[in-house]
């Protein structure tokens, strides 16, 4: 059994790599997924998407702004059993405005919605940042489990640490799977792989097998000699603001402190959280290194593969890699979409998000 999968918000594609690794069987028979259209605004994630995903159809992808696009557009292209999308989190995001869908961004999760009321696909899946849970006072998240379950579907939203699940970062995000409540499927929740005591190190990320700067998108960031002599004084583990620094090169900041300013990972932990955006000091460093990750580096944290190529210039590819699902992960949920409907068992744990305060529709 084959599903279609249309994807939304594809960014450069790390859940349709995820998506394209799951595979399970049953009784002889196989359960797998196959892209056939993608959709995004951005024109380097959708370059990065069509040559990597779709093995250089640029037709498969969709290069405009969701406002202005008709599912037709799409249509034409194929139908689909199945979508996913990862709804832009910026107003949802605790680092910023926390505008939720009274902000310019947040309200585009409505097309998602539309675009499941339109395809009608046995099953979805939405992904978010965790700030979704808190924003417009908590009614976010709420309002928008409801406009889906509206459209005749069985949701499944829980709070995942990506750490748990095989990827070496800190990262925490909201997934929501929905099923067309007619079809009989219920989904549970995969049961992490690892405690606190066996997750994968971001020093066993980057050395195994080692990167060298050969890789495509290696380029090196130019570090000012006062970073370069700052970055000395940081040990793994520490930031700007945590470390014993000469007061020369201590940071003049008022009010909020962001922890990750000039932040050394820690070499036997997962580093933290690989963001797409922000000024200096945000670029992720080296634990030995006095220098920020190469963009393959903060590719291998988000676990994409080493001949997955990025399209675009540093800064871009900085982003995509950023605002990406880690394929790892992706890989586990889709598979978990999988057995559900191959009737497979698989250990599982309790919803964190399962008791929300919502009206039954």
């Amino acid at each position: 059994m084959e599903f279609r999968l249309g994807e939304l918000f594809c960014g450069p594609g790390g859940l349709a790599v995820g998506a394209k690794r799951a595979k399970v069987y049953s009784n002889n028979t196989k359960f797998s997924i196959k892209h056939v259209w993608a959709t995004d605004f951005d024109k380097d994630s959708c370059a990065t998407y069509a040559n990597n995903v779709f093995d250089g159809n640029h037709k498969q992808v969709v290069c405009k702004d969701i406002r202005k696009l008709k599912f037709k557009k799409l249509e034409e292209i194929s139908e689909v059993d199945a979508l996913s999308f990862g709804f832009p989190c910026n107003d949802f995001s605790i680092v910023g405005e926390q505008k939720g869908t009274s902000g310019t961004f947040g309200p585009l999760y409505k097309h998602c919605v539309k675009a499941v009321e339109h395809f009608k696909p046995k099953w979805f899946l939405a992904e978010n940042v965790g700030g979704l849970r808190n924003s417009n006072e908590g009614n976010a998240l709420t309002n928008i489990l409801n406009e889906f379950e509206a459209e005749g579907y069985d949701l499944y939203p829980h709070y995942y640490h990506f750490e748990k699940y095989l990827v070496p970062q800190s990262r925490h995000r909201i997934i929501i799977i929905g099923i067309k409540k007619n079809i009989g499927k219920t989904f549970l929740i995969p049961k992490p792989f690892s405690t606190n005591g066996n997750q994968l190190s971001c020093r066993e990320a980057l050395s195994n097998p080692p990167i060298t700067f050969d890789m495509p998108n290696s380029e090196l960031t130019k570090q000012s000699p006062r970073v370069v002599e700052r970055l000395k004084h940081i040990r793994p583990g520490e930031n700007a603001f945590t470390a014993d620094l000469p007061s020369h090169l201590r940071l003049n900041v008022n009010g909020v402190k962001i922890s990750q300013i000039y932040k050394r990972l820690d070499p036997d932990k997962p580093a933290y959280t690989i963001t797409g955006s922000g000024g200096g000091g945000t670029h992720v460093y080296h634990w030995s290194e006095n220098r920020a990750l190469t963009n393959r580096e903060r590719a291998r944290l988000q676990t994409f593969p080493d001949n997955f190529v990025f399209h675009g210039t540093k800064e871009s590819v900085r982003k995509q890699i950023g605002m990406a699902v880690p394929p790892n992960f992706s890989k586990i949920i889709f598979e978990a979409v999988l057995k559900s409907f191959a009737n497979i068992k698989y250990r599982n744990v309790e919803q964190n998000l399962k008791n929300l305060q919502r009206p039954s529709i």
